[in-house]
């Protein structure tokens, strides 16, 4: 028996137009109404029950590309890059392979919209899809993941993660590549240390966050490393490492806010890093409000080496992630026309980048 509309909206205990709104994504609702509707579509199988079943194993010319923030260069490369792969012909030899549409789905950064993005592109049969960012660290998200993810492949759909984690308990994701956040966070902050920086400031991203997690790791790793953190809190006469961070979202307003609130808690800072280049850069601003000078009196340093960190008076030292390259080679997986690393998982490395930002404190 085919499944219908409204047996998902008997199922979820609202209107019809109310399971299209949500299925459509082209009006407001609430966050509760979203998940039962999306999870009596799960439970039901609407997408591949009754006739569409004969075309499980079947594709559409449509790719799916996943952002938190498409004005956010971050997203922004490697969205472009990945599309420029996908629009690339293949040769047909793939269940993904040939010319395909790849469209750009914005999440602004909510669980619900990834999961209700993912059911759109699971009900037009999306050849491939590629998830780009961090994951947000939440069980219950993840499991509700996991299981879209799992019907999409079922049906045939080629998943990338590009910049993500691998998601724990599936083996749906046809290939990871994932930046090597703690690695990058350990060498900024080791850089800053040899430069004779004891009281480090740290802008960190929001706490839920897998990118956030691992930079602020690598940091914290490398101050303990160095004896200005201890095991079980801070040295003597160093600082409190929950004092010295303080989080809040991957943009310039965030870094100007935060950076405020360090110079407040602890004057003496010598030092602040961003989670990424814009926070820096609203670090920046607040420093210089506060008369000081940069590099001279406060080093700033940032992450992911977005284009404009090396046009910034002083250009910013920071973390360099090959954002196009990743992007790209995520398009030519989900195309199906590059073999998937050793396990499925590439950890993608990091480069330091030390310009004119950073300096010896003074003193």
């Amino acid at each position: 028996m085919t499944v219908t509309l409204a047996d998902v909206a008997a199922r979820a205990r609202v209107s019809p137009a109310t399971v299209s709104r949500v299925l459509n994504g082209n009006y407001p609702v609430a966050a509760t109404t979203r998940e039962r509707v999306l999870r009596a579509v799960d439970d039901l199988d609407y997408v591949l029950n009754g006739p569409a079943s004969s075309l499980a194993a079947a594709t559409s010319d449509l790719v799916g590309i996943l952002v938190n923030d498409i004005a956010d260069p971050f997203f922004g490369i490697m969205a472009g890059a990945a599309q420029s792969e996908i629009g690339v012909p293949g040769d047909g030899s793939s269940r993904a392979g040939g010319e395909k549409l790849a469209v750009v789905c914005n999440t602004g950064g909510s669980p619900e919209r990834e999961l209700t993005y993912l059911t759109l592109l699971q009900r037009q049969r999306a050849a491939a899809v590629v998830l780009t960012g961090g994951a947000l660290e939440d069980p219950g998200h993840q499991a509700a993941m996991a299981a879209k993810l799992g019907r999409l492949a079922d049906a045939g759909t080629r998943i990338v993660f590009c910049g993500r984690p691998p998601l724990p308990a599936s083996d749906a994701v046809a290939a990871v590549l994932t930046f090597d956040n703690r690695g990058g966070g350990r060498r900024l902050t080791e850089h800053l240390i040899s430069l004779g920086h004891r009281r480090i400031g740290y802008v960190a991203g929001p706490r839920e966050r897998t990118t956030t997690r691992d930079r602020l790791e690598g940091h914290r790793a490398a101050m303990r490393a160095a004896g200005l953190i201890g095991p079980d809190g801070p040295a003597e006469g160093v600082g409190d490492e929950d004092r010295l961070t303080v989080h809040g979202p991957y943009d310039r307003r965030s870094g100007y806010e935060a950076t405020l609130e360090l110079l407040r808690r602890e004057p003496g800072v010598t030092a602040i890093i961003g989670a990424n280049d814009s926070v820096a850069l609203g670090a920046s601003a607040a420093v210089r409000e506060q008369g000081l000078r940069i590099p001279e009196d406060v080093s700033v340093a940032g992450f992911d080496d977005l284009p404009f960190s090396v046009d910034a008076v002083p250009a910013l030292t920071t973390v360099r992630l090959p954002l196009y390259e990743a992007g790209a080679r995520a398009g030519r997986l989900a195309m199906g026309t590059e073999t998937p690393p050793p396990g499925g998982i590439a950890t993608i490395g990091t480069e330091l980048m030390v310009r004119g930002s950073t300096a010896p404190p003074r003193g």
